[in-house]
């Protein structure tokens, strides 16, 4: 054991050296990688947002970016699959911790969040977020659109999202539609996939229903998403619930009849040819998670997304 080290989030002094922490010990940072608030030649950041006060049925989110953070700790050495490489080897990844809210004032949430993220935007690292329930896609959208104008969103989940809002609602379920309204993205080039709930409105958003997905290879269901968003500037969202139930237990909507992680793990991996500003992964509620399932499907998602930066960093 003589050239390895534990505790790797606190000990490394590189940005791009690999973890050597047993996996069943150490500092739990997202993949291993260094927990520092210092944005200096960084290329991607991994910021938890524990919120979880505006869901509509059972809590327990806020504790997502912890459960999401263990199960990652799997994922820290080896060249990632599907991505066959080390990600951290030419790319500068920190775990930045998570953003810290007032549970006794949550009308001051969205600004402290969008303010958050506008500063380390500025610094032009990839911000990639582990929520917290859907609502704080809401103030994340607004800092992205700040930073590249309007965006197209990419939405992986069973609800729409585009309930009826008054503009001040704190509420999971009707970011979506405040963003169209306010013109923070672009719902003609913006596609949501696997919905299987029904709302008043779809805003314009290209639907693919959870029983089309179903029917549709993972490689059809990348190229309808490529197809549509085309070469605007996106947001990738991914509620865990996107996912069966049999996939994702642990979150506080659950919907029967979606895809499996498999298929969507695939899908994402083929999203390469996106311009992705900026991406999340939201809705885990470990409380009602078994054996760590859903967690390891949204550090999945999350390790997808940073695999997709690293692809793309290695082209130019």
């Amino acid at each position: 054991m003589a050239n390895h080290s534990i505790d790797h989030a606190f000990t490394t002094r590189s940005l791009t050296d690999r973890a050597t922490d047993p996996t069943y010990a150490g500092a739990l940072s997202f993949m291993r990688r260094k927990f520092t608030k210092s944005l200096e030649g960084v290329d991607a950041v991994v910021w938890g947002i524990p919120f979880d006060a505006a869901v509509s049925n059972r809590p327990g989110a806020r504790f997502g970016p912890q459960a999401i953070r263990r199960a990652s700790a799997i994922l820290d050495n080896d060249p990632q699959y599907p991505f066959e490489r080390d990600l951290f080897e030419a790319m500068a990844v920190i775990d930045y911790g998570d953003c810290l809210l007032d549970y006794g004032n949550h009308q001051e949430t969205p600004a402290t969040i969008e303010r958050e993220a506008a500063g380390i935007l500025k610094s032009g690292a990839f911000l990639l977020s582990l929520g917290g329930d859907h609502f704080v896609t809401w103030p994340l959208l607004k800092a992205h659109a700040a930073e590249h104008g309007p965006l197209a969103l990419v939405q992986f989940d069973a609800h729409q999202d585009t309930w009826f809002d008054d503009g001040k609602r704190i509420d999971h379920g009707s970011f979506v539609g405040r963003a169209v309204r306010d013109g923070v993205i672009d719902p003609t080039r913006s596609i949501q996939v696997g919905i299987r709930t029904h709302a008043p409105e779809d805003c314009g958003i290209r639907i693919l229903y959870g029983h089309e997905v179903e029917d549709m290879t993972a490689s059809r269901i990348a190229q309808t998403i490529l197809d549509h968003v085309g070469d605007m500037p996106c947001y990738v969202t991914f509620d865990i619930d996107c996912l069966d139930p049999a996939f994702a237990p642990g979150t506080g909507t659950p919907v029967a009849g979606g895809p499996s992680s498999a298929r969507m793990l695939s899908v994402l991996q083929k999203l390469g040819g996106l311009d992705i500003k900026g991406a999340d992964i939201v809705e885990v509620a470990p409380a009602y998670d078994h054996a760590d399932i859903t967690a390891i499907a949204g550090a999945a998602v999350a390790m997808h997304y940073l695999g997709l930066l690293a692809e793309r960093r290695s082209r130019r």
